[in-house]
Protein backbone atom coordinates (compact mmCIF):
# COMPACT_ATOMS: atom_id res chain seq x y z
CA UNK A 1 0.00 0.00 0.00
CA UNK A 2 1.28 3.19 -0.63
CA UNK A 3 1.95 5.91 1.73
CA UNK A 4 -0.68 8.24 0.17
CA UNK A 5 -3.49 5.63 0.00
CA UNK A 6 -2.18 4.39 3.98
CA UNK A 7 -2.27 8.26 5.14
CA UNK A 8 -5.97 8.76 3.37
CA UNK A 9 -7.45 5.89 4.76
CA UNK A 10 -6.15 6.08 8.55
CA UNK A 11 -6.75 9.87 8.45
CA UNK A 12 -10.27 9.07 7.39
CA UNK A 13 -10.60 6.59 10.28
CA UNK A 14 -9.25 9.39 12.69
CA UNK A 15 -11.71 12.11 11.59
CA UNK A 16 -14.70 9.77 10.54
CA UNK A 17 -14.28 9.06 14.48
CA UNK A 18 -13.04 12.34 16.43
CA UNK A 19 -15.39 14.28 14.21
CA UNK A 20 -18.05 11.40 14.53
CA UNK A 21 -17.76 12.38 18.64
CA UNK A 22 -17.92 15.75 18.69
CA UNK A 23 -21.26 15.49 16.17
CA UNK A 24 -22.80 12.79 18.57
CA UNK A 25 -22.43 15.09 21.74
CA UNK A 26 -23.15 18.27 19.87
CA UNK A 27 -25.74 18.26 17.51
CA UNK A 28 -30.07 17.60 18.67
CA UNK A 29 -31.45 14.86 19.29
CA UNK A 30 -28.25 12.53 19.24
CA UNK A 31 -28.21 9.70 21.82
CA UNK A 32 -24.84 11.51 23.18
CA UNK A 33 -26.04 14.41 23.37
CA UNK A 34 -24.88 17.11 25.32
CA UNK A 35 -22.15 14.13 27.07
CA UNK A 36 -19.24 16.51 27.16
CA UNK A 37 -16.20 17.00 27.29
CA UNK A 38 -14.26 13.97 28.30
CA UNK A 39 -16.32 12.05 25.87
CA UNK A 40 -15.53 14.16 23.10
CA UNK A 41 -11.37 13.45 23.97
CA UNK A 42 -11.74 10.56 24.87
CA UNK A 43 -13.50 9.88 21.20
CA UNK A 44 -10.22 11.58 19.74
CA UNK A 45 -7.42 9.34 21.94
CA UNK A 46 -9.36 6.05 20.57
CA UNK A 47 -9.66 7.46 16.98
CA UNK A 48 -6.46 8.14 16.96
CA UNK A 49 -5.48 4.76 18.33
CA UNK A 50 -7.73 3.20 16.04
CA UNK A 51 -6.16 4.81 12.90
CA UNK A 52 -2.90 3.66 13.72
CA UNK A 53 -3.72 0.60 14.43
CA UNK A 54 -5.18 0.23 10.74
CA UNK A 55 -2.55 1.56 9.05
CA UNK A 56 0.77 1.98 11.31
CA UNK A 57 2.08 -1.23 9.61
CA UNK A 58 2.25 0.41 5.66
CA UNK A 59 3.01 4.23 6.29
CA UNK A 60 3.86 5.18 10.19
CA UNK A 61 0.39 6.26 10.62
CA UNK A 62 1.61 9.64 10.74
CA UNK A 63 -2.10 10.99 10.49
CA UNK A 64 -0.76 15.00 10.77
CA UNK A 65 1.28 17.39 8.76
CA UNK A 66 2.63 18.87 11.67
CA UNK A 67 4.24 15.21 12.76
CA UNK A 68 5.24 14.58 8.87
CA UNK A 69 7.20 17.83 8.77
CA UNK A 70 8.93 17.30 11.89
CA UNK A 71 9.92 13.89 11.01
CA UNK A 72 11.43 14.82 8.05
CA UNK A 73 13.35 18.05 9.44
CA UNK A 74 15.07 14.98 12.26
CA UNK A 75 15.77 13.39 8.78
CA UNK A 76 13.61 10.08 8.98
CA UNK A 77 11.90 10.79 6.30
CA UNK A 78 12.61 12.32 3.13
CA UNK A 79 11.58 15.75 2.07
CA UNK A 80 10.52 14.18 -1.16
CA UNK A 81 8.15 11.61 0.88
CA UNK A 82 6.45 14.73 2.12
CA UNK A 83 3.72 15.32 -0.27
CA UNK A 84 2.23 12.26 -0.83
CA UNK A 85 2.00 12.14 3.06
CA UNK A 86 0.39 15.23 3.67
CA UNK A 87 -1.99 14.96 0.27
CA UNK A 88 -3.26 11.48 1.77
CA UNK A 89 -3.83 13.12 4.90
CA UNK A 90 -5.42 16.05 3.44
CA UNK A 91 -7.95 13.94 1.53
CA UNK A 92 -8.82 12.04 4.36
CA UNK A 93 -9.92 14.53 6.52
CA UNK A 94 -12.25 15.49 4.01
CA UNK A 95 -13.58 11.76 3.21
CA UNK A 96 -13.51 11.15 7.30
CA UNK A 97 -16.37 14.90 7.67
CA UNK A 98 -17.68 14.22 4.77
CA UNK A 99 -18.82 10.14 6.34
CA UNK A 100 -19.49 12.45 9.45
CA UNK A 101 -22.16 14.52 7.80
CA UNK A 102 -23.38 11.32 6.08
CA UNK A 103 -24.17 8.89 9.59
CA UNK A 104 -25.69 12.64 11.23
CA UNK A 105 -27.49 13.72 7.76
CA UNK A 106 -31.13 13.82 10.17
CA UNK A 107 -29.58 15.98 12.81
CA UNK A 108 -28.34 19.00 11.09
CA UNK A 109 -31.76 20.42 10.65
CA UNK A 110 -32.66 19.70 13.91
CA UNK A 111 -29.40 21.77 15.31
CA UNK A 112 -29.94 25.62 15.05
CA UNK A 113 -26.33 26.56 16.23
CA UNK A 114 -24.50 27.74 13.49
CA UNK A 115 -21.39 27.42 15.80
CA UNK A 116 -22.07 23.99 16.83
CA UNK A 117 -22.06 22.72 13.30
CA UNK A 118 -18.93 24.02 12.63
CA UNK A 119 -17.44 23.01 15.59
CA UNK A 120 -17.91 19.05 14.31
CA UNK A 121 -15.71 19.58 11.66
CA UNK A 122 -12.81 22.28 12.96
CA UNK A 123 -11.86 23.88 16.28
CA UNK A 124 -12.55 27.25 17.27
CA UNK A 125 -11.51 29.39 20.25
CA UNK A 126 -13.35 29.79 23.40
CA UNK A 127 -11.53 33.47 24.00
CA UNK A 128 -10.88 34.93 20.16
CA UNK A 129 -6.96 35.97 20.71
CA UNK A 130 -4.67 35.72 18.43
CA UNK A 131 -1.05 35.45 19.78
CA UNK A 132 -2.65 33.18 22.92
CA UNK A 133 -4.77 30.85 20.67
CA UNK A 134 -1.61 30.22 18.32
CA UNK A 135 0.43 29.65 21.83
CA UNK A 136 -2.21 26.70 23.07
CA UNK A 137 -1.83 25.15 19.17
CA UNK A 138 1.78 25.67 19.14
CA UNK A 139 2.42 24.39 22.95
CA UNK A 140 0.03 21.05 22.40
CA UNK A 141 1.10 19.90 19.32
CA UNK A 142 4.99 19.90 20.27
CA UNK A 143 4.03 18.19 23.23
CA UNK A 144 2.09 15.64 21.36
CA UNK A 145 5.44 15.18 18.29
CA UNK A 146 8.06 15.21 21.40
CA UNK A 147 5.93 12.33 23.44
CA UNK A 148 5.26 10.48 19.71
CA UNK A 149 8.85 10.55 19.21
CA UNK A 150 9.79 9.18 22.72
CA UNK A 151 7.15 6.75 23.01
CA UNK A 152 8.63 5.11 19.52
CA UNK A 153 12.43 5.54 21.12
CA UNK A 154 11.08 3.45 24.10
CA UNK A 155 10.74 0.41 21.76
CA UNK A 156 14.42 0.68 20.84
CA UNK A 157 15.50 -0.06 24.89
CA UNK A 158 13.74 -3.65 24.56
CA UNK A 159 16.35 -6.17 24.30
CA UNK A 160 13.91 -9.18 22.28
CA UNK A 161 13.14 -8.10 18.91
CA UNK A 162 9.67 -9.66 19.43
CA UNK A 163 9.06 -7.39 22.45
CA UNK A 164 10.35 -4.39 20.41
CA UNK A 165 7.43 -5.74 17.78
CA UNK A 166 5.26 -6.21 20.09
CA UNK A 167 5.71 -2.70 21.76
CA UNK A 168 5.66 -1.09 18.42
CA UNK A 169 2.39 -2.70 16.95
CA UNK A 170 0.74 -3.13 19.91
CA UNK A 171 1.56 -0.87 22.76
CA UNK A 172 2.39 2.28 21.01
CA UNK A 173 -1.02 3.07 19.53
CA UNK A 174 -2.89 2.89 22.86
CA UNK A 175 -0.08 4.58 24.02
CA UNK A 176 -0.46 7.96 21.54
CA UNK A 177 -3.97 7.78 21.85
CA UNK A 178 -4.12 8.11 25.64
CA UNK A 179 -1.41 11.02 25.14
CA UNK A 180 -4.16 12.79 22.79
CA UNK A 181 -6.84 12.39 25.21
CA UNK A 182 -4.43 14.15 27.79
CA UNK A 183 -3.43 17.14 25.77
CA UNK A 184 -7.20 17.21 25.30
CA UNK A 185 -8.27 17.12 28.63
CA UNK A 186 -4.91 19.83 29.98
CA UNK A 187 -5.09 21.60 27.32
CA UNK A 188 -8.05 21.61 24.80
CA UNK A 189 -9.86 24.03 26.15
CA UNK A 190 -8.40 27.41 24.73
CA UNK A 191 -8.71 26.26 21.20
CA UNK A 192 -10.04 22.81 20.90
CA UNK A 193 -7.04 21.61 20.73
CA UNK A 194 -6.38 20.75 16.96
CA UNK A 195 -2.58 20.11 17.01
CA UNK A 196 -3.48 19.35 13.37
CA UNK A 197 -3.61 21.07 10.48
CA UNK A 198 -5.26 18.12 8.14
CA UNK A 199 -7.83 17.19 11.06
CA UNK A 200 -8.97 21.41 10.94
CA UNK A 201 -8.55 22.22 7.64
CA UNK A 202 -9.71 19.41 5.65
CA UNK A 203 -12.91 19.18 7.46
CA UNK A 204 -13.19 22.91 7.60
CA UNK A 205 -12.86 22.81 3.40
CA UNK A 206 -15.76 19.80 3.73
CA UNK A 207 -17.84 22.15 5.80
CA UNK A 208 -17.65 24.78 3.32
CA UNK A 209 -18.65 23.01 0.46
CA UNK A 210 -21.29 20.39 1.70
CA UNK A 211 -24.78 21.32 1.64
CA UNK A 212 -25.15 20.96 5.44
CA UNK A 213 -28.19 22.45 6.23
CA UNK A 214 -28.55 26.06 8.00
CA UNK A 215 -24.98 26.32 8.22
CA UNK A 216 -23.24 29.43 8.85
CA UNK A 217 -19.63 30.26 7.86
CA UNK A 218 -16.47 28.29 7.78
CA UNK A 219 -14.46 31.13 9.94
CA UNK A 220 -11.83 31.39 7.57
CA UNK A 221 -10.82 34.14 9.43
CA UNK A 222 -9.08 31.83 12.10
CA UNK A 223 -8.14 28.98 9.91
CA UNK A 224 -4.61 29.76 10.01
CA UNK A 225 -4.11 29.15 13.28
CA UNK A 226 -4.74 25.54 13.47
CA UNK A 227 -2.13 25.02 10.57
CA UNK A 228 1.09 27.71 11.28
CA UNK A 229 0.66 26.50 15.37
CA UNK A 230 0.80 22.88 14.82
CA UNK A 231 3.24 23.03 12.64
CA UNK A 232 5.37 25.20 14.73
CA UNK A 233 5.00 23.40 18.10
CA UNK A 234 6.00 20.21 15.64
CA UNK A 235 8.88 21.56 14.88
CA UNK A 236 10.36 22.68 17.84
CA UNK A 237 8.98 19.13 19.89
CA UNK A 238 10.90 17.51 17.11
CA UNK A 239 13.80 20.12 17.90
CA UNK A 240 13.95 19.34 21.78
CA UNK A 241 13.35 15.51 21.31
CA UNK A 242 16.86 16.27 19.06
CA UNK A 243 18.31 18.24 21.83
CA UNK A 244 17.81 16.07 24.64
CA UNK A 245 19.29 13.12 22.21
CA UNK A 246 17.01 10.73 23.19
Amino acid sequence: MSNFLAELIGTSILILLGDGVVANVVLKKTKGHDSGWIVITAGWGLGVAMAIYCVGQYSGAHLNPAVTVALAALGELSWAEVPAYIGGQMCGAFVGATLVWLSYLGHWKETEDQEAKLAVFSTGPAIRNTPANLITEAVGTALLVFAVLAIGANAATIGEVDLKAAFSTVLNPLLVGLLVVAIGLSLGGPTGYAINPARDLGPRIAHAVLPIAGKGGSDWGYAWIPVVGPILGGLAGALLFHLLGM
